[in-house]
């Protein structure tokens, strides 16, 4: 599978409005579909105790998400608005790059309105509503979050214009989805991707298989990363502050040096990166065996 960021257009989408959002359609929700979120959310709150960051932990404690029913995105954003300046917009699916970054530059955070199957609980290609909401949405009650996906989308829209889009997906990536960050206690989730799934959860923090290390900005830009299974790199912060740098960072002189050097494979260590935990690779080995 190709690499791709999953802000992506989504195959023969078509918008309703000129910003792709659309009605989140709340009334139409069936009990089978709350009851599929119902069963996603007891899973990931009983899981990840221990697993998730502080910040996290607070922002789902502070916003309206129950297991009883699907998150309203109006109610979502009344809470989010107070707190952060944020709202939650739905949108069918995917959109096209540019309605994506824009949306993140306003605060607008797009989700996807439609919740998976029962039989796609473990994992679905395609983010749906309980991957955008309790994924993403708890930490944008964090200010340092909230101001980071905002650059992030000015900067998604510079990037578009100058095709390096692949090289900032990346740092998209390996924060805001797959983030890892240090606690006194020791590493806990921040990112998205690994929050909102069941089996990645504990893997990232947990397994001897995969290699955690330090982040560092250029490295991750060449670096490339798995969609279509768990990472086999995790890249971790100091502090979540340590975003607010990044979200200040003048990415011209980055993407200059890009231009030439090495790209790297997700399972890569090099001699100069700070390695907390040096992977045995053998859940991916074991993989390809098979």
């Amino acid at each position: 599978m190709s690499e791709k960021i999953k802000h992506g257009l989504a195959a023969g989408a078509a918008p309703q409005r000129a910003d792709w959002t659309i009605d989140q359609g709340w009334s139409q929700y069936t009990a089978d579909e709350h009851a599929v979120w119902e069963t996603l959310f007891n899973r990931q709150t009983q899981l990840l105790p221990g697993l998730a960051c502080d910040a996290f932990v607070h922002g789902m404690q502070n916003l309206p998400l129950s297991a009883d029913r699907i998150p309203d995105f109006v109610e979502l954003s009344q809470v989010l608005r107070q707190h952060t300046g944020w709202e939650v917009v739905a949108v069918p699916g995917l959109v096209p790059d540019e309605v994506f970054f824009d949306h993140l530059a306003h605060r607008r955070f797009p989700a996807g309105n439609f919740i998976r199957k029962p039989h796609e609980l473990d994992y679905l290609e395609e983010p749906d509503v309980f991957h955008d909401v309790f994924g993403h949405v708890p930490m944008l009650m964090n200010p340092v979050m909230a101001d980071f996906i905002q650059a992030y989308g000015h900067a998604g829209l510079r990037a578009k214009q100058i095709g390096k889009l692949t090289e900032l997906a990346r740092v998209y990536w390996y924060t805001v989805e797959f983030g890892l960050v240090r606690q006194a206690e020791g590493l806990r989730i921040y990112g998205a991707g690994i929050a909102s799934s069941f089996s990645e959860s504990s893997f990232a923090v947990q397994s001897d298989s995969p290699n955690r290390m330090g982040f560092e900005l250029e490295r991750v830009m060449r670096t490339r990363y798995r969609i279509d299974d768990f990472q086999e790199s995790y890249f971790v912060l100091n502090a979540l502050q340590d975003l607010l740098e990044l979200a200040n960072i003048e990415f011209a002189p980055y993407y200059a040096r890009l231009d030439s050097g090495l790209s790297y494979q997700p399972g890569d260590v090099l001699a100069a990166d700070t390695v907390l935990h040096r992977g045995t690779g053998s859940y991916h080995r074991t993989k390809l065996q098979k």
